[in-house]
């Protein structure tokens, strides 16, 4: 007998191939799939599918997970859109391996304003000893990469200097352990210091080490090199190239500052596709956001946190700011804070830089730092990002698959962060028509599967685990808004997650029933 019978169901099943109608079994947690009817077949508990999709669970490549989930394992945000499993450790800032437990506080300060700072469950140094926080205490499963700063700050330090050949030794060892412990590959976050301090040649030698292993090169471009338009891309495709290594730009859209055309860019990624392993994600949204401290200059980080800090408050470090602190896109009038601790800013939430400036009575520069300064740099900021004109041509791209880039922080967060998945439903196949069902589903299952080298989900065939989501495809959308984000999906009616229910009736149960997953031979 069947633990749960999924009936009635149009089961699209993760390939890209056609639906077709038909039942899906959970025994434990792997799925059998039977096409046409089921009335023969037995099950504990039956779930009627009638008009509704079947589909593997949906995987974000790019997530910000990585510490908030630990204190708040029930994951609301992800696991209601129909997210099972997300990739953590992406844009360089990951939290293994730490050798240096002060280097990981620091480091989980430096980066509060994206990644959050929680009262965390314990404490870990390896990557072993990180992928076993999740183990069946949070709700999604979880797929980690290694991000290239804590690789650089436990071995050259938090300076801006070139890696020695000792060190770049010390770090591709680092590599090697955290991969046979079970890691993805490297990432990289190249507006984010210090891992933005690394040059080309140390990034290839690092990637190299995460190709001998099976791994992938996941990046957020070095946005500010060259023409801040093409170059970026060359430098991460030529590090894909020259290390022989998958190559995946993270976040990849045309943005709404650049006046480059969107064709451009596709024709670089299509042109070195020719000859070498390339994909990329993308999200739904004209929204970005990161931490609020990346509009500092990357000289000011010159030595870490404390020296930043030092910066800031300094009326030497103001003055040189005032002169080199841009918006990166739009205007401060566009750049919406949030993730506001003490009590009197409390008041700015979801308030623009240029609004709180203005209530301060002070610039905007001295806004950024006196705030930064009271909050322990925590803060986190919403404002345009993609070109919403060429957007659709990203997300329909045959090498594109889905990430949220969700930032779990504040109580005004990008709408992405509940929304991302829905909408790509909603919008691309049901409004507007540009994705097949299939198609859509394929870019959120098998797709993000086959890139990780995640060879038991992603898909619905016999023996492979069950993660599963039920949706109805008329119904489908997020409400999510960016003055009102905080939003659930309407549509997402059921999501499995090894088996066990954990969005029942569109209601989440309360069951932790992810894993950590671990690639290659951390496997056996």
């Amino acid at each position: 007998m069947l633990d749960i019978l999924i009936k009635n169901g149009l089961v699209v099943d993760g390939s890209g191939n056609p639906g077709f109608f038909g039942s899906v079994g959970v025994e434990g947690d792997t799925v059998h799939v039977f096409r046409g009817e089921s009335s023969d077949l037995e099950a504990t508990r039956t779930i009627d599918a009638t008009s509704k999709v079947v589909c593997p669970g949906f995987i974000d490549v790019h997530a910000h997970s990585g510490l908030m989930i630990l204190t708040e394992p029930e994951h609301h945000p992800k696991v209601r859109q129909g997210i099972t499993t997300e990739l953590i450790g992406v844009d360089g800032n990951s939290y293994a391996p730490f050798p240096s437990h002060d280097d990981f506080l620091a480091f989980m300060e430096l980066n509060s304003g994206l990644d959050g700072s929680p009262a965390l469950p314990g404490t870990w140094s390896s990557v072993s000893e990180y992928l076993r926080m999740f183990d069946s205490k949070v709700a999604v499963n979880i797929a980690y990469i290694i991000g290239n700063a804590p690789l650089r700050i436990s071995t050259v330090g938090w300076n801006e200097r070139p890696a020695s050949d000792a060190e770049i030794s010390s770090m591709r060892a680092m590599i090697r352990e955290g991969m046979e412990d079970g890691a993805f590959g490297l990432s990289t976050g190249l507006d984010y210091p210090p891992g933005s301090y690394a040059d080309t040649d140390e990034l290839v030698a690092l990637a190299t080490e995460a190709a001998r292993h099976g791994g992938i090169y996941h990046t957020h471009l070095r946005n500010k090199l060259g023409d801040t338009f093409l170059d970026p891309v060359k430098e991460a495709l030529e590090i894909g190239r020259r290390a022989e290594i998958p190559c995946h730009l993270t976040h990849f859209y045309q943005k709404m500052t650049h006046s480059g055309s969107a064709k451009l860019l596709l024709e670089l990624v299509d042109g070195a596709a020719q000859t070498q392993d390339v994909t990329m994600d993308c999200f739904p949204y004209a929204y970005s956001s990161t931490r609020l401290l990346i509009l500092i200059p990357e000289w000011a980080f010159d030595g870490g946190p404390e020296k930043v800090k030092e910066v800031m408050r300094s009326s030497d470090g103001r003055e040189r700011l005032r002169k080199e602190i841009l918006p990166r896109s739009g205007s401060f009038t566009d750049l919406m804070l949030t993730n506001f601790k003490q009590p009197d800013n409390r008041r700015f939430e979801g308030k623009s830089l240029a609004e709180i400036a203005d209530k301060m009575g002070k610039g905007v520069v001295d806004t950024i730092c006196d705030l930064l300064l009271e909050e322990n740099l925590g803060i986190s900021y919403v404002s345009p990002g993609p070109s919403l004109t060429t957007l659709p041509a990203f997300i329909t791209h045959p090498r594109t698959m889905i990430g949220t880039d969700a930032v779990l922080l504040g109580e005004y967060p990008n709408p992405r962060t509940y929304g991302t998945f829905p909408t790509v439903l909603s919008d691309y196949v049901r409004e507007e028509g540009s994705m097949t069902l299939e198609e859509a589903v394929r870019k959120m299952t098998s797709m993000a599967a086959l890139r990780l080298d995640i060879r038991d989900r992603g898909m619905l065939r016999d023996g492979m685990k069950a993660d599963v989501v039920i949706f109805d495809p008329r119904t489908v959308k997020s409400p999510s808004t960016r003055h009102e984000p905080k939003q659930f999906p309407v549509g997402i009616d059921y999501v499995l997650v090894n088996g066990s229910v954990v969005v029942d009736q569109g209601n989440h149960t309360g069951v932790l029933a992810g894993r950590a997953l671990r690639h290659g031979s951390a496997l056996h």
